[in-house]
């Protein structure tokens, strides 16, 4: 194995780990900050932060239009999606709420379906989102009927809304064809989602309860640092240089990252229900996934193009 290929399968365990334990993360940081400006101020952070190194290594910043397209997805993606899901762990669970933002590639299929051109739902793909939605039926039942709390309700409805904005946002990158360097474009849609957050933060009063302590700190640091700048670029890396089938797997496996953290750190539930419904849901995203292998992987190449171009040095301007 050359060394490439070991530094590109470090990078994608990387993504596996770093991402999956997010959701931890996230749960620990919102028991200490209120839930808006603890995710502006790990998006802001992260976001000049990268801007800041790929300015110093020579990278165009994108036009106006194109700017205008990555907020849009950076509302989408971070602030109604990943934002949400921070607002909804101050109830839910960190395993709960990973487990139901697994359902994404369900929602992406569905609003593809819908649109003019778009891969239309097979029989494999319905059957892959009735097993996944069965399988969280079988973990949400014992824990409605054990305790029927108003705000954990409300912090289940918020994480399926924050999955179908990460597919909305997902499929709107997708058919905007944005062209500007992937890391610019991860840059500009943190910074523009942090000061969003941070501002709505302000809006709602969260200032006035702000106060600062070593676990709040220690996981806002945490996921400015593996979360974003080297969870990011690792997934950049990993996906450049892996065969995209075999990357994807990753989705697979930070579900299960974050049921045995939170399992291991928080003492979350851990029992046969909730590892039989983590695998029902699993083998749900499989078969939707795996749903139309050769389009999927030949719709890739564009980007692992993109990617690799991006990267060499003679390519790092990229024009609006």
């Amino acid at each position: 194995m050359n060394k490439d290929l070991v530094k590109a399968y470090v990078a994608w365990g990387n993504v596996c780990l770093f991402w999956g334990s997010t959701y931890l993360a996230m749960r620990i940081g919102v028991a200490a900050f209120p839930p808006a400006l603890f995710a502006g101020f790990r998006f802001a952070i992260a976001g000049l932060l990268f801007f800041s190194f790929l300015k110093f290594k020579g990278h165009a910043t994108p036009g106006r239009q194109q700017i205008l397209d990555h907020v849009i997805v950076g509302v989408l993606l971070l602030v109604l999606a990943n934002g949400v899901v921070v607002w909804s762990e101050q109830w839910v669970e960190s395993s709960l709420a990973a487990l139901i933002v697994a359902t994404v590639p369900f929602w992406m299929v569905g609003f593809e379906s819908a649109l003019p051109g778009g891969d239309k739902l097979n029989l494999r793909k319905i059957l892959g989102i009735i097993i996944g939605f069965l399988g969280l039926v079988q973990l949400l039942g014992p824990e409605l009927k054990a305790s029927f709390d108003p705000n954990l309700i409300k912090g289940i409805v918020a994480l399926f809304f924050a999955a179908c904005s990460w597919a909305a946002g997902s499929i709107y990158s997708k058919h905007r064809n944005i062209k500007t360097d992937p890391m610019m474009a991860a840059a500009i849609q943190m910074i523009s989602a942090g000061i969003i957050l941070i501002v709505v933060g302000a809006f709602i009063g969260e200032f006035q309860r702000l106060a600062f302590n070593w676990r709040g700190l220690a996981a806002l640091s945490y996921l400015i640092v593996f979360g974003s700048l080297v969870g990011y670029s690792s997934y950049i890396y990993a996906l450049s240089k892996l065969p995209v089938a075999r990357f994807s797997m990753y989705a697979y496996i930070n579900p299960v990252i974050a049921v045995i953290l939170g399992w291991l750190i928080l003492d979350e539930r851990f029992d046969w229900v909730m590892v039989t419904s983590t695998l029902v849901v699993l083998l749900g995203v499989v078969l939707v996934k795996t749903s139309s292998p050769k389009k999927s992987v030949d719709s890739a190449k564009p980007l692992m193009t993109a990617l690799r171009n991006c990267m060499h040095p003679k390519n790092r301007k990229v024009h609006p």
